[in-house]
């Protein structure tokens, strides 16, 4: 059984596919494997932010189906950065350049884009559903329906924030450089990811700096991980904000480019009467290739593993480091 390393815009992963087994791992097997191989002490290759799972679809129209589990064994309703790369699989297997994912929430729509550059090659997915509503997210005692650049000093003074599902829950907040580097973030991530009275659930926060023009920088905390290089749900809902809350600068159906610590992305948003629909363009990169046999697999048993290096990091980098430098934060400041 081969399992690949893989990352968009530095948003790891090991990708499994269940299809090739010959028994499927169970969702207890699927959590405990998943704690120990993202695990940098316990895992291989430095560990991941979890674990994409192919599985066979159960919606018509779907090609295959795509679960997230977080470093932490919960799981969530989606991944943008995740998809991408499962994207790639998916084409490549398939030999297909456009087709739709079963996810937990949507079937959605891929695509095969043109590269970012040599041996970075790329991917658009959809994002959505898309909901401003507090029970989709869900968020209580805020004494509001919807949080739409609204001020809650309950979380942080000076700032307002927006919030919306795309579908994981978001928390979103457009910030100054200063702000951007400072612990507010965590400090906010790490409280409403924990046990509190207004995100029960827990919930992805974002603080975003504005570039210019459709144009943004975009650092996430993550709900089950933490700090991660690149969020693409987080971008996704961000881009959708900006052009809500920012129309002079962010525009509805116009590429915005978006950096975050991992390197850079495309989004563009969309409304077609009350409902939104958000695309996101990154790269889709594979690592390493894992060879690893079912028996291990099913016992979370990684000491047996071979693994195979290709040289699309390499490439990357080279990609990133051409980008303009906006600031040093890095997922591990």
């Amino acid at each position: 059984m081969q399992i690949e390393k893989v990352h968009g815009s530095e948003n790891h992963f090991f990708l499994l596919d269940q299809t090739k087994l010959q028994t499927k791992l169970s969702d207890q097997e699927l959590v405990e494997f998943t704690k120990k191989i993202a695990n940098p002490q316990t895992g291989i290759l430095a560990g991941s932010d979890g674990v994409l799972v192919i599985d066979q679809a159960t919606h018509e129209g779907a090609v295959a189906q795509m679960r997230v589990i977080n470093a932490d064994g919960s799981e969530a309703s989606m991944c943008g950065n995740g998809l991408r790369t499962v994207s790639r699989y998916l084409a490549q297997e398939l030999s297909l350049d456009q087709f739709k994912v079963q996810t937990l929430n949507a079937d959605l729509q891929v695509s095969k884009s043109e590269s970012f550059a040599p041996n970075v090659p790329a991917f658009s997915v959809e994002i959505s559903p898309v909901s401003f509503a507090a029970e989709k997210l869900p968020f209580k005692n805020l004494n509001t329906d919807e949080l739409i650049d609204q001020a809650v000093p309950e979380f942080l003074p000076n700032l307002k924030f927006t919030s919306l599902a795309v579908p994981n829950p978001h928390l979103i907040s457009f910030v100054s450089a200063e702000e951007l580097a400072s612990d507010d973030l965590g400090n906010l991530g790490k409280r409403l990811n924990a046990k509190n009275p207004y995100f029960p659930d827990g919930v992805n926060v974002s603080f975003a700096q504005i570039l210019g023009k459709n144009k943004l920088f975009v650092r996430t905390y993550e709900r089950g991980v933490g700090f991660t290089n690149a969020c693409g749900t987080g971008m996704s809902a961000t881009s959708l904000a900006f052009a809500l809350t920012h129309p002079d600068q962010g525009q509805f159906d116009q590429e915005i480019t978006v950096y975050n610590p991992g390197g850079m992305v495309k989004t563009s948003v969309h409304k077609t009467g009350e409902t939104y629909k958000i695309n996101l363009i990154g790269n889709a990169t594979v690592t390493h290739h894992v060879d690893i046999s079912e028996a291990d697999l099913h016992a979370a048993n990684l000491d047996n593993v071979t693994i195979t290096k290709t040289e699309e990091e390499t490439a990357y980098q080279a990609f990133v480091t051409q980008l303009p430098k906006i600031n040093d934060i890095s997922v591990k400041s």
